[in-house]
């Protein structure tokens, strides 16, 4: 069932085209070492976030203003059991524009309360779109630091 999958959503008062020229920039909002192109369909990127993690990505689908999807092709997560548990997962990006708003809907499939990184990546997730994908879209600054308590 889809509504297993993690989701998070935001609003903001940016036009989708240029929602998605933001979701494409990766550096921009996602704390990550980035390296590869993200801006097109078929465009092929690789993240790591240190030691011997990485995530390669094929940008599997770009609608201008309407979705971008990331399909991860061959990742490496040594901290779980399974390394390979992001493997074929989606990273999906909905956008629907209203009246001037924006709402993007952002769905990890393959996320779901099953899996042993769920517990880290839901949280993670959670931050990176509702705190720092919103802060740049509205403020063109992503932020990379959670909150201390």
């Amino acid at each position: 069932m889809d509504n297993q999958h993690f989701t998070s959503s935001i609003s903001t008062n940016i036009s989708a085209d240029e929602a998605i020229k933001k979701i494409c920039n990766v550096p921009g909002w996602w704390g990550v070492t980035f390296s590869g192109n993200s801006e097109k369909q078929d465009d092929k990127f690789i993240v790591k976030m240190g030691g011997d993690s990485f995530f390669d990505f094929t940008v599997a689908e770009l609608i201008p203003g309407k979705k971008v999807v990331w399909l991860v092709t061959d990742c490496n997560m040594p901290w779980y059991t399974d390394k390979k548990e992001w493997a074929n997962n989606k990273m999906i990006f909905d956008l629907t524009e209203n009246d001037g708003v924006t709402t993007l809907t952002f769905t990890h499939e393959g996320l779901t309360p099953q899996v042993e990184c769920y517990n880290d990546c839901a949280p993670g997730w959670t931050h990176w779109i509702k705190t720092s994908l919103f802060s740049y879209f509205t403020t063109g600054e992503g932020v990379f630091r959670a909150p201390t308590k």
